[in-house]
C-alpha cells in the first residue's frame, strides 16, 4: 500500500521531469518573473511616493513577487493542467489508488517550488540591491507568499476548467493576470489610487498577497488590515476550490 506523501511525491517527480522538457513553460515560469521587475522600475521611480510613505522599494519587491506567483505559477499551472488532461494523463491517474485532489496537488508541486524558490531570491535580491533591510514583520510575507501559492493554484484549476487547449491557455489567463497586474497594487500601490477605486481592488485574488508582502517591509500595516487582507485571500480560496470540485474536466474538451 502507498502513502499520500509517497504518491504525491511521484506524481511531483514525474510532473518536475515534465516540466523541464517544455521550454516554453519553463521560460514562462523561470525567466520572464525575473525580468519583468526590471521593466516596471523605471516608471516605479517616476511615482510620487514619499506622500504614501513608500519607496521604490517597497513597491518593486512586492510586484516581483507578484509577478512570480502570476507567470511561475498561475499561467505554467493553467498550462501543465490543460496539457496532461489534453495528453489523456489525469484520466488515467484516475483509473489508479491517486485522488482527485493528490492529482492536481501533485501537478503543482513543481511550479509552487519554483514560484517559493523565486519569491526568496528576489526577496534577498531587492533587500540587498535597494537597501530595504530585513522586514519588520516578516510573518506577514510568510503569510502573503503563501496564501498567494495557494490562491494562484486553485486558480489556475478553475482557469484549466474553462481552457480546451493548450494554445487557448495563453489567452484565458490573460484576465486575471492583467487585473492582478493593473489593480493588485502590483505596478500601481492602491494607497495611491482614489479611496474608492482601492477599496474595489482590495477584493481582487491578488491583493491580500501583494498588502501583506508590502506591510511586512513597511512595518505599519494594522493588524485590522491584515486579517482582513488574510479574509479575502482564504474567501478566493474557498471559492476557487468549490469551483474546481465542481467543473474541472478530467478529461478533452470536445
Amino acid at each position: 500500500m502507498t502513502t499520500v506523501t509517497g504518491r504525491m511525491n511521484a506524481l511531483a517527480r514525474a510532473e518536475l521531469t515534465l516540466l523541464g522538457r517544455s521550454r516554453a513553460t519553463l521560460v514562462t515560469a523561470v525567466l520572464v518573473p525575473l525580468l519583468l521587475p526590471l521593466s516596471v522600475r523605471s516608471a516605479i521611480v517616476g511615482m510620487d511616493l514619499a506622500d504614501a510613505g513608500l519607496t521604490v522599494g517597497t513597491v518593486l519587491l512586492p510586484a516581483a513577487i507578484g509577478f512570480s506567483l502570476l507567470f511561475a505559477v498561475y499561467a505554467a499551472l493553467t498550462n501543465v493542467y490543460v496539457v496532461r488532461r489534453e495528453e489523456l494523463v489525469l484520466k488515467r491517474l484516475r483509473t489508479g489508488e491517486v485522488r482527485d485532489g493528490e492529482i492536481l496537488v501533485g501537478a503543482a508541486l513543481p511550479a509552487s517550488g519554483i514560484g517559493l524558490v523565486q519569491c526568496l531570491l528576489l526577496a534577498a535580491g531587492c533587500t540587498v540591491l535597494m537597501d530595504l533591510g530585513a522586514p519588520p514583520a516578516p510573518h506577514l510575507a510568510v503569510a502573503g507568499v503563501l496564501l498567494g501559492l495557494g490562491l494562484c493554484g486553485a486558480l489556475a484549476a478553475v482557469t484549466a476548467a474553462f481552457t480546451r487547449t493548450a494554445e487557448s491557455a495563453q489567452v484565458t489567463s490573460l484576465p486575471v493576470m492583467f487585473v492582478s497586474m493593473l489593480g493588485s497594487g502590483m505596478v500601481v500601490p492602491l494607497e495611491l489610487l482614489p479611496d474608492r477605486l482601492a477599496s474595489v481592488c482590495e477584493l481582487l485574488p491578488l491583493t491580500p498577497a501583494i498588502t501583506l508582502v508590502r506591510g511586512a517591509w513597511t512595518g505599519d500595516l494594522p493588524v485590522s488590515e491584515a486579517l482582513g487582507a488574510v479574509a479575502v485571500a482564504l474567501a478566493w480560496t474557498v471559492v476557487a476550490v468549490f469551483a474546481v470540485r465542481r467543473w474541472f474536466r478530467w478529461e478533452p474538451r470536445r
